[in-house]
Order: C-alpha cells, then sequence, then structure tokens
C-alpha cells in the first residue's frame, strides 16, 4: 500500500503561490525540533523522504542539481539546489515542493514534518549562508482578510 501524504486534508482550494495568506494558521504553532540533530545530507538523500508527497521529486532534485553547478553566495552545490528546487513549480501543483512543504508547515501536528526533516536541514543550511537583506516584502492577497486579523495584535 503507499504511503499517505503526510499533508493536512483540505478542500481541493488552489491559490496562487504569493496569494495564500488565507491558509496561514490562526495561532502560534509549535516549533520545528529534530531536525538540527540529523546529518547535513545531499539534495538527492535529502528528497528520498518526500517521494509519497512529491512523486517526481527525484527528477526535479536532479533538473535543480543541473542547474546549479556553479553557485555563488558560498553555498554549495546541493545547498543552491535545495533553493532552486523549492522554486521550481510544475503540475500538478499539489505535487510541488513548494506546495507540500508549505501545506505540510501550517498544520499543527508537528510529527507530519518528520519526513520533511532532511529537507528541511538543508535548507536551511544553505539560507543561513546567504547574505542578510532588509527589503520591504509586500504579500497580496485577493480576499478580504481583515476580519480575521486583530488591530494593533502582532501576528507572527
Amino acid at each position: 500500500m503507499a504511503a499517505k501524504c503526510a499533508c493536512p486534508d483540505e478542500a481541493d482550494n488552489k491559490h496562487d503561490r504569493f496569494l495564500d495568506a488565507d491558509q496561514e494558521p490562526r495561532r502560534m504553532l509549535q516549533p520545528i525540533e529534530g531536525y538540527q540533530k540529523l546529518a547535513l545530507l545531499t539534495l538527492e538523500k535529502s528528497v528520498e523522504s518526500i517521494v509519497f508527497c512529491c512523486p517526481d521529486i527525484v527528477r526535479r532534485a536532479f533538473i535543480a542539481m543541473s542547474n546549479c553547478e556553479n553557485p555563488a553566495d558560498g553555498l554549495d552545490q546541493n545547498e543552491s539546489a535545495a533553493i532552486f528546487l523549492y522554486t521550481m513549480e510544475w503540475e500538478p501543483i499539489e505535487e510541488c515542493l513548494y506546495y507540500a512543504l508549505n501545506k505540510t508547515l501550517r498544520t499543527e501536528n508537528r510529527q507530519r514534518l518528520k519526513s520533511w526533516y532532511s529537507y528541511w536541514k538543508l535548507i536551511l543550511s544553505a539560507l543561513q549562508k546567504l547574505p542578510s537583506q532588509k527589503p520591504t516584502i509586500w504579500r497580496g492577497v485577493t480576499l478580504d482578510l481583515s476580519q480575521q486579523y486583530e488591530i494593533g495584535k502582532r501576528y507572527v
């Protein structure tokens, strides 16, 4: 029997990747813990445990590695390709790495993240090596979410 995706069940709503603020949890979630103790793996090895959620991930990781042969900013090829892979989009959208990971990160059941730990460690390792930036980032939504947020309250 095939493994079931460790992503929470939701209605079949399709949202643009930059317009999905309505999917954010409304309360503080538990921290992600446990991945820190794992060894840093190659991208190829780190995606093996998420094939059930992203069936085409091995081929997509190969493509990412091929496009990141000479990375900048002090990243190695695996780190650069981990970021590249996160930005890739393919059909069906529900099987894209960014979609499946973001959906899993939003669940209150932190146990569902365990299969992502190796990839999570690799991409965080890469992101920590990048130079710090402090630009203003805007995020658009196609819905009126104002009733869901209290004025003056801080949301993380």
